[in-house]
């Protein structure tokens, strides 16, 4: 991924220098050229196009906010509303990341998302505990999380 990334900027670069064009919009056009061409090559590298990679990490990102938001939506109403019928909970997540930043990463996206916490890690790094605020279904939950936040954070870190 680093040697596409390194090839479409040597490749904006010669476009600059040989349309004697050393702007920020020489620069662009030549990107967008390299881009071409290191799509039009693909097939010659070993791992999928970094502009895939790009896309996921935008993709977490946006998944992330929507997120949010509808947990804040979720928060508020328990919280405005008369009765406060809770069922908080405690449940276990097992998953299928391996890399400690992968953990960590969806540690910190279901720490931030309101209404739910993870509150331990077991040993091994292949299960979370999360506490939530309001808990209906143990096996709704997981799959909820492992559905969004973990097949995400699968794609931007598996090639």
């Amino acid at each position: 991924m680093a040697l596409q990334i390194l090839l479409n900027f040597f490749l904006a670069f010669v476009w600059m220098f040989m349309t004697v064009s050393f702007s920020p919009s020489g620069f662009a056009i030549g990107f967008l050229v390299g881009l071409g061409i290191i799509i039009l090559m693909r097939r010659f590298f070993s791992h999928r196009l970094y502009t895939a990679r790009a896309w996921a990490i935008i993709s977490l990102f946006l998944l992330f906010l929507k997120e949010l938001f509808l947990s804040s939506v979720q928060v508020l109403w328990i919280v405005i509303k008369p009765s406060m019928n809770l069922k908080p909970a405690i449940f276990e997540l097992e998953t299928k990341l391996t890399e400690d930043w992968e953990i960590t990463l969806l540690s910190a996206l279901i720490t931030l998302t309101p209404g739910t916490l993870v509150v331990g890690i077991s040993d091994d790094q292949k299960r979370l505990y999360i506490h939530a605020l309001d808990f209906d279904d143990i096996d709704n939950a997981v799959n909820s999380i492992k559905d969004t936040f973990e097949r995400a954070i699968l794609e931007v870190s598996r090639p």
